[in-house]
């Protein structure tokens, strides 16, 4: 388990829920990548799931949040490594199948929406919220509210 000292590194944006509101991205701590939610004096962090972590990837290709900051906005290649390190962890084989699929598409610099549809057919929705963009929300609003 990454010890809190530890650096949070290689932070990125994907967007905020509210213009001139928080940010929402990830980063890596101990070589786990994390839920990252930034102002701009602060950065908070919990550790993610796949499921977490795939809805910001699909978040992200839908667009379905306001531009992130330009100092931590994300790239597609940021996105690419995102879903490559989740592909080689991932012991389910249909699962790592349909993360195989998406990481073509984000590769092969397909549009925004077939690589979000791609990603979104990899998350397990279970008990967390079926939309990605709510279940972001809601995860920053709980992380906000724990400082």
């Amino acid at each position: 388990m990454p010890s809190p000292a530890e650096p949070l590194e290689g932070v990125r944006a994907i967007g905020r829920p509210e213009k001139d509101g928080p940010w929402i991205g990830f980063g890596k701590r101990g070589g786990a990548y994390r839920l990252v939610v930034g102002t701009e004096t602060q950065l908070e962090d919990q550790a993610a799931g796949t499921d977490l972590l795939l809805a910001l990837a699909v978040a992200y290709f839908a667009e379905a949040l306001d531009e992130a900051p330009p100092d931590f906005e994300a790239t597609q290649s940021d996105l690419s490594a995102l879903v490559r390190h989740l592909m080689s962890g991932e012991a389910d084989g249909g699962r790592r199948q349909l993360l195989r699929e998406a990481l073509d598409a984000i590769d092969d610099g397909l549009a925004g929406d077939a690589v979000a549809s791609r990603l979104a057919a990899a998350r397990y929705a279970g008990s967390e919220p079926a939309d990605p963009v709510e279940l972001l929300v809601a995860r920053a609003n709980e992380l906000v509210r724990g400082r």
